[in-house]
């Protein structure tokens, strides 16, 4: 009798089995199905999202050439003045010379002349407008004023417009405040109303239509209006008086520089190739600049107030575009320079680069001053740019 029933239910209960078998495969189907809808569908979405940010990527840096462009077609505009289009109220005031400098970009650019010794340019003249002749009796002096242009600031475009429009800023922060603003003509910030600049220099060689200088706070392709000579009897004032935020300026000097163990030979290495347009004469005076330029804090404001902030930023030689200033530049100055001057690494670390001779030498500074140099590569892109000066080599007899 059970075996009968049993005979009886095994065919229904087999029917059922491949019932749900069928309808489990179904659903595994139609899921199937739909995951690879959903899929299709986000796919689809991902795509779209990675052409729009393309989109957004390409837009932003066409829009950064275009002021870019804009930026040097009116630095070009700047150095080629069409007299006939001058209102009587401006002068021809065209530059007669450009530096050749061991500062390959602001950063690190000295912030005042002459805390930087061993900081040469070679200052090459328009034989046109300054024949040779004009610079004899030059080198009898050992110093000379210098009166440039701040070519690279980023705001040239406001000193074209009506006063009312033009948003010029009165004042500017200044380091000794620590942040503090000053009126700009108090200070020594590029960016002024009208953007000239004045240093003084030491008079190593004249050669041709060429002076040697060093000690010098000016970066490389900077416009000369016209050199004086320095006269101590009259230029040198016993007991000016300067604000006392000026004075803490010597609060920017480092602690200590030191040189990792394989730096001098990574510096050899590099001299190779930097040796035949370098302004020095040995890979050893080359590192003598570094720790020159390095024994001040050539950071600028924002990077030592904040040294561990985690981003990448761009080198914006905020506090030393063209020469000595005593102010911070603003943030489109500080967006403007494409050298990477800092790099945060996820350790919360900093390395900063300072470009210098056609080498990139990167640098740590910790919380107490110290410094510590620790690596040099060549920069061809710079020594690109220098392939048409002079090197140290050929001033030696001038030197001599």
């Amino acid at each position: 009798m059970g075996s009968t029933l049993y005979s009886k239910w095994l065919p229904v209960t087999s029917t059922v089995t491949v019932a749900l078998a069928l309808l489990s495969a179904s659903t595994a189907v139609i899921s199937l199905y739909f995951c690879r809808k959903k899929s299709k569908v986000l796919y689809s979405k991902i795509q779209e999202l990675e052409i729009s940010l393309n989109s957004c990527l390409q837009n932003s840096a066409a829009e950064r050439q275009g002021r870019i462009r804009a930026q040097q077609d009116l630095r070009k505009a700047l150095a080629e003045p069409k007299s006939e289009n001058l209102e009587q109220t401006s002068y021809p005031m065209t530059p007669i010379g450009l530096v050749q400098s061991c500062f390959s970009t602001r950063n690190g650019t000295p912030r005042q002349p002459l805390l930087v010794p061993l900081a040469r340019a070679c200052l090459v003249f328009d034989s046109a407008r300054v024949p040779p002749a004009s610079l004899e009796g030059l080198v009898e002096y050992s110093h000379c004023w210098i009166i440039y242009v701040f070519h690279l600031n980023t705001n040239l475009e406001k000193l074209w417009k009506h006063p009312s429009r033009s948003k010029f800023k009165a004042k500017v922060r200044v380091p000794g405040l620590k942040g503090g603003k000053m009126g700009v003509l108090a200070t020594r910030s590029p960016h002024r109303p009208c953007p000239i600049g004045l240093t003084v220099a030491k008079v190593e060689a004249v050669r041709g239509n060429m002076v040697l200088l060093s000690g010098v706070d000016l970066v490389d392709g900077t416009p000369v209006l016209d050199i004086k000579p320095y006269l101590p009897y009259c230029d040198s004032i016993q007991g000016a008086a300067v604000p006392e935020w000026v004075m803490v300026d010597n609060v920017l000097a480092v602690a200590s520089v030191n040189f990792s163990e394989g730096f001098s030979s990574s510096l050899s290495d590099c001299w190779e190739t930097a040796k035949k347009k370098s302004l020095y004469a040995s890979p050893d005076e080359l590192q003598c600049l570094i720790k020159q330029v390095l024994s001040w804090d050539i950071r600028s404001l924002s990077q030592r107030n904040q040294p561990h902030d985690p981003l990448i930023k761009t080198g914006n030689g905020e506090e030393a575009p063209n020469s000595a200033l005593d102010s911070d530049q603003n943030q489109d100055q500080e967006a403007s320079d494409n050298e990477n001057n800092q790099v945060c690494h996820p350790s919360g670390d900093v390395t900063y680069h300072l470009i210098l001779e056609g080498t990139n030498v990167a640098y740590r500074i910790d919380f107490n001053g110290n410094v510590t140099v620790e690596n040099v590569v060549v920069s061809s892109e710079i020594l690109n740019r220098n392939r048409n000066r002079r090197s140290f080599l050929e001033w030696r007899d001038e030197l001599s």
